[in-house]
């Protein structure tokens, strides 16, 4: 897994796979400035990266500073990497990582992850609200179905310390530390699967022992992005879109705004700014080397799918899903159609590849699927919902699978993102590396990334993880081993190495 993680990051590819959530595509899909109209003009900030960080930053940056220059690079169109391409579920799953937390960073640490993780995904639904952003903005409960005993009776061990730990006000309905659990009949009972996963591909018997219901969401990312983007070209932002960034270097005379400042260089011009914000995840090691084998590319594959013709499912199912198992999980949204029915979005298949999916590390293709994951992610749904509540006719098989597609994750050695100013590189920013976690990180994590920028110590930031905080320490301790998250047979069921 480290030889994977040292292959040389290159920059997004042309051709993408075509993803389910850009149709239709945003006005701001295609804004090609391929040239500034002044090249002498310097920018306070220019972000690299339009996604969900990169638009949060500018929005936090414009609100901040509303007289502030600020330019943004995409190397394709707006929004068109990771955010653009996920699973559209803001979920934390706190408790999963929890007594790894308190064992590694202690129980203040530990709790102000969950209640970063929890504000998250509250603090998106909101800013979708209160900027009238129409993208499938739905706050709901969501479901852990358990595959194995181990993970259910640790599970219950972690939300039993998680919810010890916490406020009385958090243990509360809805709030962070607010877990049901559920025993089999009372899962199959309430959430439409069976007694075990049937899913063709999977040759051991794997017997559903439980579940953890807790609050989460579900949103169009790519729709929330390009609405929050659409704000912020408003504000001011100059978005450039198709214009890939290739090197960022120092210049040799200073800014005139001050401050040591960076020539830019894309395809078609090169310009300066006073501060650099990497916003770019898998990509980063591209425009900053020494990140190389610290931020490692991460392959994700998604399938949407329709239920057939007969599903004594509900429309939509009123909860997302995860579906967890000893070697790792998938993960589920229901997503309602303007024409009645529903789709079903769901990801993964990673861990059940050899070697936790060794070969999907390290690449930036995302415009191509690995088939022996499209062919056990067609077999999922039927697998845990069961053909009766899948309700599929035999003509309909061949239609399941609606559309599939991947996309380019950041994934780290401690399973924690980069936030900061970058060392030894005054002026250069990051919020990079969410492991694929970024619909409930990224934007505190920009939040807390422009208080810095503007002055803010980052001691300051009570509410803001330290174990999250770019520097000297964890970039030297950064050995790469793939996801701790993913165990497989080859390895005895440990964390892959």
């Amino acid at each position: 897994m480290e030889a994977r993680a040292h292959i040389p990051v290159k920059p997004p590819v042309d051709k993408p796979l075509p993803s389910y959530w850009h149709n239709p595509k945003s006005a701001l899909a295609n804004v090609i400035e391929p040239e500034i109209d002044n090249p002498a003009q310097e920018y306070d900030y220019a972000i690299i990266g339009s996604g969900i960080s990169g638009t949060l930053i500018a929005y936090n940056l414009l609100k901040a500073f509303p007289s502030a220059c600020v330019v943004m690079f995409e190397a394709r169109e707006a929004c068109g990497g990771a955010t653009g391409r996920n699973g559209g579920h803001t979920k934390a799953a706190s408790y999963r990582t929890y007594l790894q937390h308190l064992e590694e960073l202690g129980k203040e640490e530990a709790l102000r992850i969950a209640r970063l993780e929890y504000e998250n995904i509250l603090a998106t639904h909101k800013l979708a609200q209160d900027l009238g952003v129409t993208c499938e903005n739905q706050k709901c409960n969501t479901v852990d179905l358990i595959y194995d005993r181990e993970a259910f009776e640790r599970g219950k061990e972690a939300i039993e310390a998680l919810r010890a730990d916490a406020s009385a006000q958090e243990r509360d309905d809805d709030g962070m530390a607010w877990y049901k659990i559920y025993s089999q009949a009372a899962a199959m009972n309430k959430f439409y699967v069976v007694d075990s996963n049937q899913n063709p591909e999977v040759k051991e018997k794997e017997q559903l022992f439980g579940a953890f219901e807790y609050l989460a969401g579900r949103v169009n990312a790519y729709r929330f992005s390009t609405g929050v983007l659409k704000e912020c070209v408003r504000k001011g932002l100059r978005l450039c879109t198709n214009t890939p960034v290739h090197n960022i270097q120092s210049a040799t005379t200073k800014c005139l705004s001050g401050g040591p400042p960076y020539e830019i260089y894309t395809d078609y011009s090169m310009i300066r700014a006073r501060s650099v914000i990497l916003a770019t995840n898998g990509y980063t090691a591209y425009l900053l080397s020494k990140l190389q084998g610290i931020i490692v590319p991460m392959r994700g594959q998604i399938t949407a799918q329709r239920p057939g013709k007969m599903t004594s499912l509900p429309s939509p199912l009123p909860t997302t899903y995860s579906f967890i198992y000893q070697s790792g999980y998938e993960y589920m949204i229901p997503r309602p159609l303007p024409e009645g029915g529903q789709h079903i979005v769901i990801g993964g298949g990673l861990c059940r590849q050899p070697e936790a999916g060794a070969s999907e590390y390290g690449t930036i293709d995302d415009g191509f699927l690995n088939d022996n994951i499209s062919k056990y992610l067609k077999g999922c749904l039927i697998g845990y919902f069961g053909p009766q509540n899948w309700g599929e006719e035999a003509e309909e098989v061949s239609n399941r699978v609606v559309q599939e597609w991947t996309g380019i994750m950041g994934a780290t050695a401690d399973g924690r993102p980069l936030v900061g100013e970058v060392p030894d590189m005054k002026g250069v920013w990051i919020s990079a590396g969410f492991n694929g976690h970024g619909m409930v990180l990224c934007l505190k994590s920009a939040e807390a990334l422009v208080r810095m920028i503007g002055g803010i110590k980052s001691e300051e930031l009570y509410w803001f993880p330290k174990s999250f905080l770019i520097n000297n320490e964890r970039l030297g301790k950064s050995t790469f081993h793939g996801r701790k998250d993913m165990k497989v047979p080859e390895t005895c069921w440990k964390p892959v190495e």
